[in-house]
């Protein structure tokens, strides 16, 4: 009825049949993130692609949470920007951020043009949950989560912001 391709439409059920309903914790970044998972009518073209809500946000933003064409979790204002190649990095990157806040002893937030000094070089990659603007890396007792999406998606490198949360020990690092 409204032009959008079966294969659209599926693609939402199939989300709302494994993701629907489900309610996330605040997301540590992006004014809290969705609240409960909750697919919608696509939107888009098939020349540029098609997206459909992630779900409702906690607060009015600038941009929205959507799923992309290719599945990827991101969020949509004047550009596309993806967070996450699915579903699961969102949901397991917050899963990460509840945890570390947890049981680390300390968290320190940078913003902004020191978040491209930290050094990450001699820290791992935390690949289970590396995104495309968002990632993760591990270091000898701590996390630290590098959050870029806002800073793309709005053209404002001040938003560009990192979690280090420190003090972590095996359980809170690994998770067991």
């Amino acid at each position: 009825m409204h032009g959008i391709p079966a294969a659209e439409v599926d693609r939402v059920a199939a989300f709302q049949a494994r993701w629907g309903g489900i309610a996330l914790p605040p997301a540590p970044v992006y004014e809290g993130g969705p609240r409960i998972l909750a697919a919608d009518t696509p939107e888009g073209s098939a020349a540029e692609g098609w997206w459909f809500s992630a779900g409702d946000e906690r607060v009015s933003m600038a941009y929205g949470f959507m799923i992309g064409p290719g599945g990827e979790f991101g969020i949509h204002a004047e550009r596309w920007t993806p967070l996450h190649a699915s579903i699961d990095g969102w949901v397991e990157s917050l899963a990460l951020a509840h945890h570390a806040a947890l049981w680390a002893q300390s968290i320190t937030k940078i913003t902004g043009d020191a978040v491209d000094d930290l050094g990450l070089e001699e820290y791992e990659p935390v690949r289970e949950i590396q995104g495309i603007a968002d990632n993760w890396w591990r270091g000898e007792d701590c996390l630290i989560a590098v959050y870029r999406g806002e800073a793309d998606c709005l053209a404002a490198p001040q938003c560009r912001t990192a979690h280090i949360y420190r003090g972590l020990d095996h359980w809170g690092l690994r998770g067991g």
